[in-house]
């Protein structure tokens, strides 16, 4: 069971590793691998809605970048087996976020959360737009009638996501937030100042030059290669679906804690 109350550091990090959030991942190496390369050959339902261009087409790149930011085994020759993501970048990530969600209160920004996991993640975004809510910030109410080919986008819980046959959808494309920042340009209502979400919600976000942050995971290099370039804010390094999203909340309370927000 998930511990009680805001962790420790060192707390978190052990949480983490015991409940696969990081450490030793369900994720195995073999699809991780697979994931870098086709990001490499250049598909894009690998790109999370960003414009990669040229700059990611050698595989051993980009895992040179997911060795370093998400803590992946950094052995070109190992190809099958378990994979892992560092709890101590986890941390760091999460830290960094924090400190963005700090300047984001301090300015009572417009802030606007979506996630293409809601399975594992619509509740650590959920809790977080509350507690900016609460300290101020303007928390972005999508336009309605929203569509992609994928499905609706509506929100829930102040949270962007996909609805499709009255089931909340998983979704790695970008095209749910383009129709949400194309609809706030119809309206003539402003554009976020932040972005927190996942998957496409946050490369595309950020690909247009909003401030964006975003969780991911092991399989998905996208938005730690954007973050490598400057091109998102944060990437935070995890599993985006554990068995329980409750083992979730002790990092939203951390995080929270961390960024002033409790």
């Amino acid at each position: 069971m998930p511990i009680p109350g805001t962790p420790s550091r060192a707390e978190l990090v052990d949480h983490l590793v015991r409940t696969r959030i990081a450490g030793d991942v369900a994720t195995p190496r073999e699809n991780n691998l697979s994931h870098y390369r086709k990001l490499s050959n250049g598909d894009r339902n690998f790109w999370l809605g960003l414009e990669l261009g040229d700059r990611w087409t050698d595989e051993q790149d980009v895992l040179a970048v997911m060795a370093e930011r998400c803590g992946v085994n950094d052995d070109p020759e190992y190809r099958h087996g378990q994979d892992t993501i560092d709890p101590e970048l986890t941390v760091d990530a999460l830290d960094r976020m924090a400190s963005r969600l700090r300047k984001a209160a301090a300015g009572q920004q417009r802030v606007l959360f979506a996630t293409g996991h809601p399975g594992g993640l619509l509740d650590v975004h959920r809790a977080t737009a509350a507690a900016l809510r609460a300290a101020g910030c303007e928390i972005v109410v999508i336009p309605e009638g929203l569509q992609t080919d994928e499905g609706y986008v509506m929100q829930f819980a102040d949270v962007a996501v996909l609805e499709q046959g009255a089931t909340l959808w998983h979704t790695h494309s970008g095209e749910p937030m383009r129709a949400i920042l194309a609809g706030l340009e119809r309206e003539g209502r402003p554009l976020p100042d932040l972005v927190v979400a996942d998957h496409g919600w946050a490369g595309f976000a950020g690909q247009q030059g909003i401030d964006s942050m975003g969780y991911a995971d092991s399989n998905d290099p996208a938005l730690f290669l954007a973050e490598s370039e400057g091109t998102l804010q944060v990437a935070i390094p995890l599993d985006d679906h554990v068995t329980s999203p409750r083992h979730y909340d002790p990092m939203t309370a951390y995080l929270l804690d961390a960024a002033d927000l409790v």
